[in-house]
């Protein structure tokens, strides 16, 4: 890699984060979910800062989970965490090696960014490689960061959006669920909300993109996407709250899909909205 600052991939091994530790302009985000008492219960790669994705980089004021943040919300908490313009920043999490962590990668990508991929395996890929941990996050000893956040209008959409591609047969919609769940044959987790599909979408469970903690190799993720028939349509991907939507975002983005974007809302504002 001419420049190791400079990120060819949107998903990096344990290996190459582990050789690029020395990187000035590194910055590491831990994308786990966690409660205030977990924090001294668990372990964390060096140097990790931990991205707030429930609180301080979503709209906490909207009525559904993990909603899209403002623009002046990113920009401001970005640079709380010492994010510059220039950072390379690689985000992980522990929940099945892959869950929290594209969501995070996609919120920089939609607001400009894309010096930024995806720890392929999070924390367990890289405590099966013995690497170092540590048992505190870096706190906030950083100066803040210049970051810049500009809205890309064309990677997110939301209710009203959806209404339109649900109705376009020139689109496609890919929906993260479980089968049973997409199919409604087991209810959905937010209590109240109905089973149900978006009209012109097809099921592809994010599970079947993944080998235990990593995702499948590249040629395996093309073949995926190949068995639809999505070939040159925009593609937007759901699925209950606009968090594993990302991870089919990312597999695709890998197989070389460039039309693509996420619901934000997912099928628990869709499934609330509509009857």
């Amino acid at each position: 890699m001419p420049n190791a600052s400079r990120l060819v991939s949107t998903i990096v091994s344990c290996e190459w984060l582990f050789q690029n530790q020395h990187i000035e302009e590194l910055v590491i985000l831990d994308a786990r979910v966690l409660k205030a008492d977990d924090f001294t219960s668990q372990t964390y790669i060096p140097n990790s800062r931990y991205f707030d994705i429930k609180g301080k980089f979503s709209d906490t004021d909207d009525e559904f989970p993990n909603a899209f943040p403002s623009q002046e919300q990113f920009e401001r908490e970005a640079r709380n965490l010492g994010i510059n313009n220039n950072s390379l920043i690689i985000v992980y999490d522990d929940d099945k090696g892959i869950y929290w962590s594209p969501r995070v990668w996609w919120l920089f990508r939609s607001f400009g960014f894309n010096n930024i991929a995806v720890l392929d395996g999070g924390l367990p890929e890289w405590k099966r490689h013995n690497y170092n941990t540590i048992t505190s996050l870096a706190i906030s000893h950083w100066e803040e960061g210049d970051f810049k956040a500009n809205f890309q209008q064309d990677k997110m959409r939301f209710f009203h959006h959806i209404l339109d591609i649900a109705r376009d047969e020139n689109c496609g919609i890919l929906d993260a669920r479980s089968e049973d769940r997409f199919k409604g044959i087991a209810p959905e987790p937010r209590i109240g909300l109905r089973s149900g599909t978006i009209p012109n979408s097809a099921n592809l469970p994010y599970a079947k993109l993944l080998n235990g903690n990593c995702l499948k190799p590249e040629a395996e993720l093309k073949a995926i996407f190949k068995s639809f028939d999505i070939a040159n349509r925009p593609l937007t991907f759901s699925c209950g709250s606009g968090i594993t939507a990302c991870i089919l975002a990312l597999a695709a983005e890998i197989s070389g899909y460039q039309n693509i974007s996420v619901y934000d809302g997912s099928w628990t504002e869709f499934g609330t909205l509509t009857k």
